[in-house]
């Protein structure tokens, strides 16, 4: 994560960067200049060369990183995609309030591949009750603005997705169906950070108000079919059958995220400015000590021990491979640090509980996802196979048709039994094991020829299976 812009357009109540206990961004240059994008690159690059990585993913952050201008953030974006292309597959994202998105920034993202996520906490209510401008004034025209610039077919490629943070005065069913309406390809539900220093608020008589909220947002979505995918759900359903969680907020996948300030300095995940002031520092800097030497920091790598990281009470939990102590941020206490379950272990625990009674314990099976990231914009199959060449299908088909396979077999497993189902799962560990062994598998042109006739089976088939069966 690199920190390109240390500053704000917007004046969020809620922000751990400008509001809580770190205020370590007074210090720093306001924008990351030439000679540190530089440094940056070459380290990320050299990492990856280093332990052959097939790829690497740079989100920009800030602050607010549109506030560097466009002419700033190509320079940006030219230097990282020529150092580290060479060496790996560089996935570039930012995440963004969307308040100055423009079409000369979605052009410049769109010829940079960069997938943009925009932060929308609901409603205008909603969003209004923290994410406003410093004079009070809403911000919610601006980024709906953003966002449907985003949704506009030249871009829509562009959209990563939203982050909302929870907010229990809000109307759980109200925020839903107000993110739902702009059709996010996945959404983000993010509990505001806090800890037992200073604990989130929790309305009178509610025992687990954050569990509750979450429950009727998994209720009405599941009603809707889940039209989207919400990541939080989803990963406590994969960590329910022993997968991957796919995410910091719960589970046991070890830590694999390192931050850079405007300055150079390396630092620990961001979220750890809501414990105490200092508490992501690490003393080093890109200019002098490379990613392995970060990755080497006991903070860091007691975040990669998994269960034996944990504080002896999530330890003994039976909840714990679900849960994974939660976000580690939300542990601290001013007596012991971080050696305690997370501030909202009420909630996670009902949270859990309350989706296992439901029988929301059955993991998404997938084929593995396709190699390049992309996602599969909706409708895409049935348009290729009308013939409608629009731009997301040209793109599709030109650079990645594996991904067509891949996809196939994703409604395959979708359809098969669940007592059926353990091949797939050790297709999914396969591909990442030994994601070489399973592309050359897939590319062989008898897989795509048995998934056809294997949705067929399955009545999954439509006019876009005998049409991808001939496609490459």
């Amino acid at each position: 994560m690199l920190k390109v812009h240390s500053r704000c357009d917007l004046a969020c109540d809620h922000c751990y960067v400008y509001e809580h206990a770190d205020q370590s961004w007074r210090g720093r240059p306001m924008v990351m200049d030439a000679r540190t994008v530089a440094a940056v690159a070459e380290r990320i690059a050299e990492h990856a060369a280093t332990h052959r990585l097939r790829r690497v993913s740079v989100v920009l952050h800030g602050g607010e990183p549109l506030l560097l201008g466009p002419d700033r953030m190509r320079q940006v974006l030219a230097v990282l995609r020529r150092r580290i292309t060479p060496v790996s597959h560089l996935d570039l994202l930012m995440q963004s309030n969307g308040v100055r998105l423009s079409e000369p920034y979605c052009d410049l993202f769109a010829e940079y591949d960069v997938r943009v996520g925009i932060s929308l906490d609901g409603d205008r209510a909603a969003n209004d009750r923290h994410r406003r401008f410093a004079n009070g004034a809403s911000s919610h025209p601006q980024v709906l603005r953003g966002i449907g610039l985003l949704r506009t077919p030249a871009y829509r490629r562009l959209f990563a997705g939203i982050l909302c943070t929870v907010d229990v005065r809000n109307d759980p069913i109200a925020v839903y169906e107000a993110l739902r309406a702009v059709r996010p390809p996945r959404l983000d539900l993010l509990l505001p950070h806090a800890t037992w220093a200073n604990p989130p608020y929790r309305p009178a008589g509610r025992a687990t108000p954050y569990a509750d909220w979450l429950l009727a947002v998994h209720e009405r979505w599941t009603a809707d079919g889940r039209p989207m995918p919400i990541r939080l759900f989803d990963s406590l359903r994969s960590t329910a059958a022993g997968g991957h969680s796919g995410s910091e907020w719960v589970g046991l996948d070890p830590a694999d995220l390192v931050v850079v300030e405007t300055d150079g300095t390396w630092e620990q995940v961001d979220s750890l400015k809501t414990a105490y002031d200092g508490a992501a520092a690490t003393g080093l800097s890109v200019f002098t000590h490379t990613v392995d030497e970060v990755s080497r920091l006991p903070e860091i790598a007691l975040r990669q021990t998994g269960l034996a990281g944990l504080s002896a009470q999530c330890r003994t939990c039976p909840v714990v491979t679900q849960c994974g102590g939660g976000l580690f941020a939300h542990r601290y206490r001013e007596s012991n640090g971080f050696d305690n379950p997370s501030a909202y272990c009420a909630d996670l625990k009902e949270l859990i509980v309350s989706l296992s009674a439901r029988h929301d314990v059955e993991p998404p099976v997938t084929a593995p996802v396709d190699q390049d990231g992309t996602d599969l914009p909706d409708g895409l199959l049935d348009r290729i196979a009308a013939g409608r060449t629009d731009a997301d299908a040209v793109r599709f088909l030109a650079e990645s048709q594996l991904a067509i396979t891949r996809a196939m077999l994703v409604e395959v497993a979708d359809g098969t039994p669940v007592t059926e189902r353990t091949g797939w799962e050790a297709l999914v560990r396969l591909d990442r094991e030994a994601p070489d062994a399973v592309e050359e598998t897939l590319r062989h042109p008898y897989v795509r020829v048995w998934a056809v006739d294997a949705r067929r089976q399955l009545g999954t088939d439509s006019a876009a299976a005998a049409q991808l069966s001939c496609v490459g």
